[in-house]
């Protein structure tokens, strides 16, 4: 039996767009035994995932540090990876092929890329239409690549949802990375005002925060969702409230994405930092609206699309 390795650190949003991946490359490797590399923050998450036979965390340390490396790759050593299947392709990983797993077949945009074609033009591509091509170019038949299932990671959150409404109810994730704050629409709480006059009584509006967010959510005076602890919830029970919700108007942020593999109705909100395209973020039900730049984005704009969508 071989093992075959699959590197996705994330983010949350880059995750769960590799989640088809993982399926069709377990598929491919029916005999064989499917570890995944990832950060610390999904390790619970994609423990539970029925297509990885087993998680193994990075703590993505610099790479000056060799004490950490060499302790990498001895872990990684272990395992006697035949087959890596490179999906973060970042220069982390590219240097990880070189020193941690020289010898192993490696999938990766490099070795995906044509006869001079430049991986910085490969990469204006879509996001899943890379995925896709770099696996059927090692031999993996893409039949979920585009299309997620999340269903497995979905738990039992009836007391959550029971404790914050009695209604049915649309979320908001008006938050985005300190990195990219220009993913950020500064016209969310009037937004749940405008929400609120027409809405009010048939919805709720629900805010869930993830981490470092819980401050900030509470100042949108609408019901925050949090665990027993008054903590954010864990990514299970976020995939399950936006799986149960009747709406969802977000940044581009990782929630987003799961809204998109879900095919929640509702909005993700884009500036002119990518496109909806490039992201692979649009569904049948998940539409985006793009602007030059999101202070220039009205309140009524996003109200108007979400009539023409809830209803």
């Amino acid at each position: 039996m071989s093992n075959v390795l699959i590197i996705k650190h994330g983010s949350l949003g880059d995750l769960i767009q590799a989640n088809g991946a993982m399926e069709d490359i377990k598929k491919s490797f029916k005999d064989s035994k499917v570890l995944l590399l990832t950060s610390l923050p999904y390790v619970a998450l994609m423990s539970e995932c029925p297509y990885i036979d087993g998680v193994l965390m990075d703590k993505r340390l610099p790479r000056w540090n060799l004490l950490y490396l060499f302790s990498l790759k001895k872990i990684l050593h272990k395992y006697k990876f035949t087959h890596v299947f490179d999906l973060q392709n970042s220069s982390r990983t590219k240097f990880y092929r070189t020193f941690l797993l020289p010898k192993a077949i490696w999938s990766s945009t490099e070795t995906t890329l044509e006869s001079g074609q430049k991986k910085e033009d490969f990469d204006q591509e879509p996001v899943l239409e890379r995925m896709e091509i770099q696996l059927r170019k090692s031999g993996i038949k893409t039949n979920k690549t585009k299309k997620s299932d999340l269903s497995w990671s979905f738990t039992d959150i009836e007391k959550i949802i029971k404790k914050y409404t009695d209604k049915e109810y649309i979320l908001i994730f008006p938050f985005c990375s300190k990195k990219h704050p220009n993913k950020k629409w500064p016209f969310f709480k009037e937004l749940v005002h405008k929400i609120n006059e027409v809405y009010r009584d048939k919805y709720s509006v629900l805010i869930a925060p993830g981490a470092g967010e819980t401050d900030d959510a509470k100042s949108f005076n609408i019901k925050v969702v949090l665990d027993e602890k008054s903590k954010p919830i864990n990514l299970n029970r976020l995939i399950t409230l936006i799986n149960n919700s009747s709406f969802v108007i977000s940044n581009d942020t990782g929630p987003a994405h799961i809204c998109s593999h879900l095919n929640k109705k509702g909005l993700v909100l884009f500036g002119g930092h990518t496109s909806a395209k490039k992201v692979s973020i649009e569904r049948a039900d998940f539409k985006a609206i793009t602007v030059k730049s999101l202070s220039d984005l009205s309140v009524e704009t996003v109200v108007e699309n979400i009539k023409n969508n809830l209803n």
